[in-house]
């Protein structure tokens, strides 16, 4: 029986398939790609009767391929904490979803395997900026703080990697990176025996240099934009920038546009004192998703941006 290990190519989908590979090792053919490429499973070549893992890609947004694949026989196991839609009740599929906004799908993960690599759990939570989750774990274990330091580095560094509108705009291609992951059942090793840490991070600096000399619109106290060119490191850094972004301002939520010839693209944070609905303002337009604190639209229309901008406030301004 073939098997396939498909998963979206940030940090939470990379540790996660990680842990799981980790605990049990299997011959699988990857589907991954950059992080914005939530429809995984939709464009995926599968053979009949074949054997799936899929990790942190939306199930709503793949519920097409998932009902070819369980038509053609396939079983299905799903780990995500993204909003899921209506989850099809079927014998060959078995849900792990979780949308606590505290929770990622590696923490999922981690639970299931009782902490056996708890550590990638917390570079997944790191990469996802769920500080809060991922010090909590590594206090359970009596991390030290100059190790938890490094996981959080690496983290933020294999999530910016996955930023890009295509594999071409990446540093690594996330396939790559998994297939050096897999290798190291502790990623401080990762870390001490390859150069990927310190290649990514002297990159994301640059990067994030580049967009913090674009102004930030406030569109008031509580809701703020910033639109970033066409350009390569626009593309990259645009996610990690929203987070930045949502850290320095926790009581604000953010929204930061991309540049493209027919609108942009957006990356929308919910406010960190208030984490809740970011997917639910992303699923007022057509191509929006995501979870509770994060959540992206592949196409925003220009005339949209003033709605965009009111459904913020109206879902983050006190009444």
């Amino acid at each position: 029986m073939n098997s396939f290990d498909i998963f979206n190519g940030d940090a939470d989908g990379l540790c996660g398939i990680t842990q799981l590979r980790l605990a049990n090792p299997k011959r699988s053919t990857c589907v991954t790609g950059v992080k914005r490429n939530n429809i995984l499973l939709n464009d995926a070549r599968l053979s009949a009767n074949s054997q799936l893992t899929v990790v942190d890609i939306s199930l709503h947004s793949n519920l097409r391929g998932l009902t070819q694949a369980l038509d053609q026989g396939c079983s299905v196991e799903w780990f995500d904490h993204h909003h899921p839609g209506v989850i099809p009740k079927h014998r060959n599929l078995v849900t792990h979803i979780d949308t606590d906004p505290h929770v990622c799908s590696s923490l999922i993960i981690n639970k299931l395997l009782k902490n056996r690599f708890a550590h990638w759990a917390i570079v997944a939570a790191f990469g996802d900026n769920l500080k809060e989750s991922a010090y909590s774990l590594a206090t359970t274990f009596g991390t030290p703080q100059v190790k938890i330091d490094v996981l959080k580095d690496l983290g933020v560094c294999i999530n910016y990697n996955s930023y890009g509108a295509c594999i071409e705009d990446l540093h690594y291609h996330p396939e790559t990176l998994y297939n050096i992951m897999q290798e190291f059942d502790e990623p401080m090793n990762l870390v001490a025996e390859t150069d990927i840490l310190p290649t990514l991070k002297a990159h994301y600096e640059a990067d994030l240099t580049s967009a913090r000399n674009i102004p930030v619109k406030a569109i008031n106290d509580y809701v703020a934009i910033a639109i970033l060119p066409n350009t390569k490191w626009a593309r990259r850094i645009n996610g990690l920038y929203a987070n930045t972004l949502s850290n320095h301002f926790p009581d604000r939520a953010h929204a930061i546009l991309i540049e493209k010839s027919d609108g942009y693209t957006a990356s929308i944070r919910a406010p960190q004192n208030n984490p809740l609905n970011a997917h639910q303002v992303a699923l007022k337009f057509e191509t929006g998703g995501g979870r509770h604190t994060a959540a992206g639209i592949q196409h925003l229309p220009a005339d949209q941006i003033s709605y965009l901008e009111g459904e913020l406030t109206r879902h983050y301004c006190p009444h």
